[in-house]
C-alpha cells in the first residue's frame, strides 16, 4: 500500500482515538457516514447542467474539495477497519473492469458490460 495512504490512515486513527470515537467507527457506522457524505457531494451538482458541473464557481469548488476529502477519509477509515488494502483492491478491480469492458467493444458507449 502507498506510504502516503497508510500514513493518512494512521493520522485518521489517531484523530479518532484522541476524541474517543473509535467506539463509533464500526464498519456499519462508517458506511452510513460515507453515504451521508456522498449525499452532500451530490448536492453540489444537483440541478446543474453538465456544462455548469464542469466549471464550478470558486465557492462551490472549495465546497467540492471539502466533501471529496470527507468521502476519502471515511473510505480510508472503512478500508482500514476492514483490513482492506484499498490501493491493491483498486488495482484488482481495474483488471476485472478491463475484462468486463474491453475498449474495442465499449469505446464511446455507456452500456453496461452485459449489454455490450
Amino acid at each position: 500500500m502507498s506510504t502516503e495512504i497508510k500514513q493518512l490512515q494512521r493520522t485518521l486513527t489517531e484523530f479518532a482515538q484522541e476524541r474517543d470515537w473509535e467506539q463509533f467507527h464500526t464498519p456499519k457506522n462508517l458506511v452510513m457516514a460515507l453515504n451521508g457524505e456522498i449525499g452532500e457531494l451530490t448536492e453540489i451538482f444537483q440541478w446543474l447542467t453538465p456544462e455548469q458541473s464542469l466549471s464550478l464557481p470558486e465557492n462551490k469548488q472549495e465546497h467540492l474539495e471539502e466533501e471529496l476529502a470527507d468521502v476519502m477519509m471515511y473510505l480510508l477509515r472503512l478500508a482500514d477497519k476492514c483490513e482492506v488494502d484499498i490501493i491493491e483492491a483498486c488495482h484488482k478491480k481495474l483488471i476485472k473492469n478491463k475484462a468486463k469492458y474491453p475498449a474495442d467493444k465499449c469505446f464511446g458507449s455507456a452500456k453496461k458490460y452485459n449489454e455490450l
